[in-house]
């Protein structure tokens, strides 16, 4: 995607549906789990066009895996997988790669893998992921970059989180989940997506309880098999695209979210004075004037998420004072503003948090520096005078599934073109 860029037409009311794809943020963690099935297949429905999908697939055929996806269903038997160091390349173009680790760590034991990459958010070190690992009976070695990961037998133990880490919470989650023994993990983080994660695991064989609150209880097995799995909606996919709604819909719809999910969105909007209209699994939004200003402060969930921050600050600039946004989860992800700014921003950034003043856009060259900035970047040349181009579009394809043909069906002019 390096040779390629979004390019945006802004002014145009976007009309219509949208249906949202599987969660990015569970797909990245279920794939790897299906790994850990010794007989049988398994089969995941839903899963998004995104290149971390790709990258992680072809981690699985790295393995010997026969792993084969045709349109949203990927089909996973590890019958005959083999043990083998991952690729540097691969494992560094996404963070997620890292729960190969817990998986691998379950179904053989022994894993050798490069340092994970991903969106560059400032230090999100994975010292919880190997502090649990470690209480399981990991050794844990980093040789030049490559993380040696191996057990002799995995044990269950009581393992308390010092910070509430998603990540970690399903790594070792999936590692614990041929331990011997019972597993007690603490202080776990709470999002939908590791209940996603731990639901397919108990379809495989399992014995998980607790996903969803703060203490997993573990019971590990011997074995686990095939099954199939239908993945939540992307939360996420679905909070940026009802921003834009906000933005510039009319009558937008849309359609497969699951609005418990999306309750600390939901609430700021209402704050705000958007017009919105929930109903089962999907939500009609209409752009409007005289929006409210806010203050957000982003915190793990069931809090505001900080993967929605970037794509409400361009609503947020519609509001006829300042907005505040508090970032506590990611300090760094900030990096969208000065990007913003090209485009006739009036922000100020101070102190872990952004005051967004009242702004009228005008089209301008900028640079999608991380998934969720990318994103905002779109949404921010949709009500931009002009021209809008987005450089670094491989972060946006990164986690949105089908986003040109999504928004041109509802009447966005926009375009992945090559320079």
């Amino acid at each position: 995607m390096t040779d390629k860029v979004i390019k945006v037409n802004g002014g145009n009311t976007l009309t219509g549906e949208i249906k949202i794809s599987g969660a990015k943020n569970s797909a990245v963690a279920l794939i790897p789990a299906s790994l850990m099935a010794q007989n049988g297949t398994v089969e995941l429905e839903g899963i998004p066009e995104i290149s971390d999908v790709s990258t992680l697939v072809s981690l699985l055929s790295d393995l010997d895996i026969d792993a084969k996806l045709e349109g949203d269903v990927l089909t996973v038997n590890a019958e005959n997988a083999h043990n083998t160091p991952l690729p540097n390349d691969k494992v560094q173009s996404l963070r997620a790669s890292y729960y190969m680790m817990g998986a691998m760590l379950a179904r053989f034991k022994k894993v050798a893998i490069a340092l994970p990459g991903g969106c560059h958010l400032g230090p999100r070190p994975i010292d919880q992921h190997i502090k649990g690992f470690q209480a399981l009976g990991v050794k844990v070695t980093n040789e030049h970059g490559v993380m040696h990961l191996s057990s002799e037998s995995l044990t269950g133990a009581k393992i308390f989180f010092d910070v509430v880490s998603v990540g970690a919470t399903i790594n070792v989650m999936l590692a614990a989940t041929m331990a011997k023994g019972r597993t007690i993990l603490e202080n776990v983080a709470r999002e939908p997506e590791i209940v996603d994660v731990a639901t397919l695991l108990n379809k495989m064989g399992a014995n998980i309880r607790g996903a969803g609150t703060e203490t997993i209880r573990i019971e590990g097995v011997e074995s686990l098999h095939g099954t199939s799995h239908t993945i939540i909606p992307d939360r996420i996919e679905a909070g940026s695209y009802i921003s834009v709604g906000a933005l510039v819909g009319k009558n937008f719809k849309v359609k497969n979210i699951i609005p418990e999910h999306l309750e600390s969105l939901f609430s700021k909007l209402e704050e705000i004075g958007v017009d919105f209209t929930i109903d089962d699994d999907e939500v009609v939004i209409n752009s409007g004037s005289n929006y409210n200003p806010v203050e957000i402060k982003t915190q793990v969930y069931p809090g505001f998420p900080t993967d929605l921050q970037q794509p409400l600050t361009p609503l947020l600039m519609q509001a006829t004072g300042t907005s505040k946004i508090s970032e506590t989860v990611y300090p760094a992800r900030f990096r969208h503003i000065d990007e913003l700014s090209r485009m006739n921003a009036h922000l100020e950034q101070r102190s872990g948090a952004v005051f967004i003043h009242p702004s009228k856009l005008n089209g301008a060259e900028v640079y999608a520096s991380d998934l969720r900035a990318g994103f905002c970047l779109v949404a921010a040349g949709l009500i931009a005078e002009g021209t809008t181009t987005i450089h670094n579009v491989h972060h946006v394809m990164r986690g949105y599934s089908g986003i040109i043909e999504k928004l041109t069906e509802l009447g966005a002019d926009i375009e992945l073109v090559t320079k």
